[in-house]
């Protein structure tokens, strides 16, 4: 599956190069002039969460993709870990340049092992084409990306849920 999805590594370079010659303000300000909002069940205006944590003053910031999907019959991650998770990979990295995070999870509920495998195999693509890792296409930007398998509890899908895990997971 995975080598018909390197022509969008090229894609995924392309955009990233561009993006990261741009202001990481216009970006969140372009966000937030779409009215984009978040996958999740209460539609938070997702411009207004990177604009929170582009301000935060932390040296440490990092993104965080919920993946973890408990409502019985979602399947909608599902479909683009297993389907294309270049996609995946390549919002989290430009929501990590547009804050300034340096790193990032992603939080797969550990009944998707096909999902788990295949975004770890689109992560390890990324980093040798040099689109994940230290100094992204010659810039001065960042980013690691790392899988998370999650503790399989539905409370996961919630966000402090999901963070306690991650922790409690990580230690």
């Amino acid at each position: 599956l995975m080598d018909d999805k390197l022509l969008n590594l090229d894609q995924f370079k392309s955009l990233l190069k561009k993006f990261i010659s741009l202001d990481k303000k216009e970006i969140i300000k372009s966000l937030l002039d779409s009215n984009l909002s978040g996958r999740g069940g209460a539609g938070f205006p997702t411009g207004l969460k990177w604009d929170f944590c582009s301000k935060e003053k932390s040296k440490k910031k990092y993104v965080i993709c919920n993946a973890d999907e408990g409502d019985p019959g979602a399947w909608v991650n599902r479909v683009i870990l297993e389907g294309d998770p270049h996609l995946l990979i390549e919002g989290m990295a430009i929501a990590a340049y547009a804050t300034g995070s340096q790193r990032g999870f992603i939080y797969i509920r550990d009944e998707y092992p096909l999902g788990v495998e295949r975004v770890k195999n689109a992560i390890k693509q990324a980093e040798e084409k040099g689109l994940l890792g230290n100094n992204i296409l010659g810039s001065q930007f960042s980013f690691q990306l790392e899988v998370v398998r999650g503790a399989g509890s539905y409370v996961c899908g919630e966000e402090t849920g999901l963070l306690l895990s991650l922790i409690h997971i990580s230690e």
